[in-house]
Order: C-alpha cells, then structure tokens, then sequence
C-alpha cells in the first residue's frame, strides 16, 4: 500500500513537471487586464504582468 502511495505520488509529480513545446512566441500572448483588474491588482502583480508584456515586446514585436 505505501509502495503504491509512493509510486502514485511520483507519477503525479513527473506529470506536473512537463512543460509547453514552441518559444516564448509561439505559446504567450499579451497579457491586457481591464482597468477594473489593474485597480485590484497588487503591485507585484502589476510588476509581473509588466514584465511579461516588455518581454513580448522585445521577443515577438508585440505592440501596446
């Protein structure tokens, strides 16, 4: 039974460590928050979704 606990719980972290084939470009798109969800955002959050969109930018000529 514990072996079987074991192995199951192995099997559920090897499945949530797979990752998204393609590039960054292929796989994101713009993150565009409505203004209601900016205002209830914090500011690490805000931060993140920054970086995201700057990254797009960058990488892909993704425009504002």
């Amino acid at each position: 039974m514990v072996k079987a606990l074991i192995a199951t719980c192995a099997l559920f972290a090897l499945v949530g460590c797979s990752t998204a084939k393609g590039s960054f470009c292929t796989i994101a798109s713009p993150i565009r928050p409505s203004a209601e969800t900016v205002a209830a955002m914090t500011d690490a959050e805000v931060r993140t979704v920054l970086a995201h969109n700057r990254k797009g930018a960058a990488l892909c000529g993704w425009k504002p």
